[in-house]
């Protein structure tokens, strides 16, 4: 459980040596579109693959991007893609098949040695498998079969809650919801999903602020604000059409303030893709005024220093706060006033890392300003005080009535398309009492009600023997979760492990006594049912709501929708149940008007999703009604966290390379990094190298030590110098998740705390 080298085959094995080269061009631009003409080449998708980007993020029937749940743009822009998001859409639409001749050739064992980018470039699965111990290969089955041993797995249980339902962020809102009344039919609320690892933090902490668990503002509020603070949020990468809104804000006049250890390209300039003349004279758009470099975790400490300017200006200057605003909407002002200002300078600057002037020239760009945005995601929240982090953001915003009115409020950055929409639609292991008696009153069941298990949980209810049956529901669970060589062991214990794939990857290799590979369209393929081509819905990150409707022909006839497995799979195991699974799948439509009568915010769903940018669904914060105990916008008063780390000790973050869709990995490079047939690196502090007595280049050996004193490792790495303050480093997930301990995880939101490794750097032995 403690060390776990990396030696398994990587892209790097086949194409060159490393390279670093810090990149200096502007993000997007002529870099992206020469990228994506390489990958369109590599995968020999000429002609399918640039007809398919012609028709994503459309509102006239197109389907929606299966990457990141950036919302699309309301004006119905043409175009609104982006070099990850066509290769990820390209990625899915392969001619590569993985199916039945491809296991005959290959054991089990002798895949798990493959590299996750090897798994997945077999190619699209093509119908049903089943795990064989006897030749250690997946064989074929029938979908009536498959279908029949879940049913038998999950009905022999003892106990309802031995099964997790797993979902990833890739799911419609149609089989979400589908899947989550199959769980509580069954009688568990054990529905772990990835915004246990990503945003969970976002979500409790805005709950407890504001009464909802989602950001407040659209698209149109990006385009209003006169501030735009961007916190912890790789945009070039992670939500590249960010970069849209960020040079448009730049040319009007807003000031853009980015927040990142690094100082990553979305953060200098760009040249956005749709925008011929730009492109076509290559000239590009700054997208910031002004870049921070906080020590990793310091994003609070930094934000409370901006509100200690604005308290401390309040006292000369009646319109450095909004009073009426903090009196008439809010609770617990004072006591966060007296909180703030018992935190001295010098705490601030040394939990922020950044310098007081700094710091103040924020405070300035968020005190002139009448309108100011603030928005974050996965390096503020993978914390142990990730939900304090976010509340102290919402503070910020309510001391000038940031909230509420055009141009002004918090903004998540939701990582994965649809995640958000998973959780509206059910997806949630401690689900409102509210909800599940709407749910039972509709659907005529008894949801029960005892919280059910996330992700962290249900890895160690593997461990004890308490999860027996695992299902996932899209996503790559193995690579994604912490820990790696636990889960990896945890897996491998249960009874039975179900993977709703398109295409191979870790998850599958590393299973239960028993296990099914079951292969499910993709967002990209037509959904026929009896009532004809089916449209699912999606949520973005802004709370817009719209239907995406697949255009290309199946990868193989033998694939069945998400919403058709589910259906499947509850009608074998629930065999007396009087919800009408296959009736829903006949048309999705039905589905939706159940839901409608289920979520709040969906009502008249059909006609609604229809229109042609969908619709958005009401946030009561955004109309300054709060639905906290007080009915009132809380502020909260916590002292800063002590992130002190012993002498030699660096706080590493875990990250994705530019070439890198969450553990779907195109390429061993890191354009914007300027990295080059490289995974297995460490990006490092020059200073903290030389300390060291490291080059760039060399091997070193990365040791993990956990809360509870047990360490991990990592053989190996090359050192590279990056531009990252002293005393933090970096790396890429999944590799580096078995740096993560099972047991580091908030015990303010349960996340798994991947940005905040303790770990200690040394040469190789033999350098």
């Amino acid at each position: 459980m403690t060390d776990r080298s990396t030696e398994q085959r990587t892209e790097s094995d086949e194409h060159g040596e490393p390279e670093f080269k810090p990149y200096h061009h502007p993000a997007a631009g002529w870099g992206a579109a020469i990228s994506v003409t390489k990958f369109l080449a590599r995968e020999r998708e000429p002609i399918s693959g640039p007809h398919a980007i012609m028709k994503m993020n459309h509102e006239d029937g197109g389907f929606d991007c299966p990457g990141c749940a950036w919302p699309d743009d309301m004006k119905g822009l043409k175009l609104d893609i982006c070099e990850n998001g066509i290769k990820h859409v390209t990625w899915e639409m392969t001619h590569k098949r993985c199916g039945p001749e491809f296991f005959a050739q290959h054991t089990v064992s002798e895949l798990a040695e493959w590299s996750d980018f090897a798994l997945e470039d077999t190619g699209r699965l093509t119908e049903p498998m089943v795990y064989d111990a006897a030749t250690d290969r997946y064989k074929p089955i029938s979908w009536r079969d498959a279908f029949d041993l879940v049913g038998r797995a999950l009905a022999d249980l003892d106990d309802p809650n031995q099964a997790s339902y797993y979902t990833s962020g890739r799911l419609g809102n149609e089989a979400t919801f589908l899947y989550q009344l199959l769980a509580r039919e069954l009688g568990t609320n054990n529905l772990p999903d990835c915004s246990n690892m990503c945003h969970e933090a976002s979500g409790r902490a805005m709950q407890a602020s504001l009464g909802t668990g989602k950001g407040t503002v659209d698209l149109e509020d990006w385009e209003a604000a006169d501030a735009l603070f961007v916190i912890g949020v790789n945009a070039a990468s992670n939500a590249p059409r960010m970069l849209t809104a960020l040079s448009e804000a730049y040319r009007r006049g807003a000031q853009i303030v980015h927040i990142n250890p690094l100082v990553e390209a979305g953060a200098t300039k760009t040249i956005i893709p749709h925008d011929f003349l730009r492109m076509a004279t290559f000239k590009s758009t700054k997208t910031s005024t002004l870049n921070l470099q906080p020590r990793i975790g310091g994003d609070m400490a930094l934000i409370r220093g901006i509100a200690k300017v604005v308290l401390e200006q309040s006292e000369t200057d009646p319109k450095a706060l909004d009073i009426e605003f903090i009196e008439r909407y809010t609770s617990g002002f004072e006591a966060y006033r007296a909180a703030v200002e018992a935190t001295s300078w010098d705490e601030i600057v040394y939990k922020s890392g950044v310098s007081e002037r700094d710091i103040r020239r924020a405070a300035k760009i968020y005190r002139d300003a009448d309108r100011s945005i603030i928005s974050w995601c996965l390096g503020v929240t993978q914390h142990e005080h990730g939900v304090d982090s976010v509340r102290e953001i919402v503070n910020l915003l309510l001391l000038r009535g940031n909230l509420g009115r055009e141009g002004a409020g918090p903004s998540p950055v939701r990582g994965h398309s649809n995640v958000q929409g998973n959780r509206t639609c059910g997806i949630d292991h401690r689900p409102a009492e509210a909800f599940l008696e709407r749910l039972g009153e509709v659907c005529g069941i008894d949801p029960p009600r005892a919280h059910g298990l996330d992700t962290v949980h249900t890895i160690e209810g593997m461990h004890t023997g308490d999860v027996k049956v695992f299902i996932g529901m899209g996503g790559n669970f193995a690579s994604a979760a912490p820990d790696t060589a636990y889960t990896f062991e945890g897996l491998q214990k249960c009874d039975l492990t179900v993977q709703v794939s398109t295409k191979l990857n870790r998850s599958h290799v590393i299973h239960g006594r028993q296990a099914l590979i079951l292969p499910c369209l993709g967002r990209t393929e037509k959904d026929h049912q009896k009532e004809g081509i089916q449209s699912t819905s999606v949520e973005d990150s802004m709370s817009m709501v719209h239907l995406s409707v697949g255009m290309k022909k199946p990868a193989s006839p033998h694939l069945l929708s998400e919403p058709a497995i589910i259906a499947g799979i509850a009608a074998a195991a629930l065999p007396q149940s009087q919800t009408p699974w296959h009736w829903y799948v006949e048309d999705y439509d039905r589905i939706r008007d159940t839901m409608a009568k289920v979520l709040n915010g969906f009502e008249d769903f059909n006609r609604r999703v229809r229109l042609p940018l969908g619709f958005r669904i009401k946030q009561p914060a955004r109309e300054l009604i709060f639905l906290t105990p007080s009915g009132r916008a809380e502020f909260s008063a916590v002292e800063l966290p002590d992130d002190t780390v012993s002498e030699g000790t660096l706080i590493l973050a875990t990250l994705r390379s530019h070439d890198q869709w969450n553990t779907t990995v195109y390429s061993d490079n890191d354009r914007y990094r300027g990295i080059k047939n490289l995974r297995t690196l460490i990006f490092m502090n020059e200073r903290d190298m030389g300390d060291r007595g490291i080059k760039e280049f060399d091997d070193v050996d990365i040791v993990a030590t956990a809360r509870d004193g047990s360490v991990r490792s990592l053989r190996r790495y090359k050192a590279v110098p990056y531009g990252i303050p002293r005393g933090n480093a970096a790396g890429y997930m999944p590799e580096m998740n078995v740096l993560c301990a099972i047991g580091d995880f908030s015990t303010q939101s349960d996340q798994p705390i991947m940005k905040n490794v303790k770990v200690t750097v040394t040469k190789s032995a033999g350098d």
